[in-house]
């Protein structure tokens, strides 16, 4: 089954074509990497997939659903989430707070329920704590449950960001350059870490990454772009064996797979 498929996707800004006619199908319980030079339309195609932008001409399409003219909380509520390339948190608010907040997202008592705090509240909020709680332990946050996100490193902000996104229980996941401020050894862990999210929630993933050891250690397989133009679709083999790939991204030196 097809979570996610793009048909003819095309977004023009003005005079200038930014995707150019995108074709590529995402099965259930994929990791679908996405990859390509700077400027080459990758975050471009996750802010079509999530209303942040309108497509010019084509279709997306979502567990059967035409996307066209949905707003972005209208496609979060259907199953799917982000992180972004600039790091969005509520930087005031507590690590555990930041995931907390995501999970209300869940709850369905009344305002009655949340004046008055027992019954529905009382229940659903030890629930969602509980949730949060064990999201922090997966993503290995937990010691830092109550430091405020802004003075968290990089990469734990990273991690806290992809923590928050789960927390909506999305059926499709998309990451945008995950590791980026990661260091070798934390991007092995990231790579690992995102293969046990797809075991354990069901998930599929739709991932932008520069670091080639993790894309190619973790994805199913792989769609590049060059200046917005399809270049190749294959498996992380079948992608590190393109010539044109190589020349175009991955370096012209056989077996460069350096950030591009």
């Amino acid at each position: 089954m097809n979570v996610l498929s793009l048909k003819d996707v095309t977004k023009r800004f003005g005079g200038l074509t930014a995707v150019d006619t995108v074709n590529f199908d995402i099965d259930e319980g994929e990791i679908f990497g996405l990859i390509g030079p700077n400027g080459a339309g990758k975050t471009t195609i996750f802010n079509l997939i999530t209303a942040i932008y309108s497509t010019t001409e084509g279709e997306i399409i979502f567990c059967g659903k035409n996307l066209k003219g949905m707003k972005p909380f209208e496609i979060a509520n259907m199953g799917i989430t982000r992180t972004f390339q600039n790091i969005r948190l509520f930087k005031k608010l507590t690590v555990y707070d930041n995931v907390l907040t995501a999970c209300h997202k869940l709850a369905d008592y009344s305002l009655l329920d949340s004046i008055i705090r027992i019954g529905k509240y009382k229940k659903q909020e030890k629930e969602l704590n509980i949730k949060a709680a064990e999201l922090l332990k997966l993503m290995g946050l937990w010691d830092y449950r109550d430091v405020v996100a802004s003075n968290l490193p990089y990469g734990l902000q990273r991690k806290l960001e992809i923590a928050r996104a789960l927390a909506l229980e999305p059926k499709l996941l998309l990451l945008d350059e995950p590791a980026a401020g990661m260091n070798p050894e934390e991007t092995m862990q990231l790579m690992e870490l995102i293969k046990e999210i797809r075991k354990r929630f069901s998930l599929t993933v739709l991932i932008i990454e520069h670091h080639m050891d993790l894309i190619m250690g973790v994805c199913d397989r792989i769609f590049v772009l060059n200046f917005g133009i399809p270049l190749a679709l294959g498996t992380p083999k079948e992608i590190q064996e393109n010539k044109n790939v190589i020349e175009a991204y991955l370096g012209k030196e056989e077996g460069n797979y350096a950030e591009g």
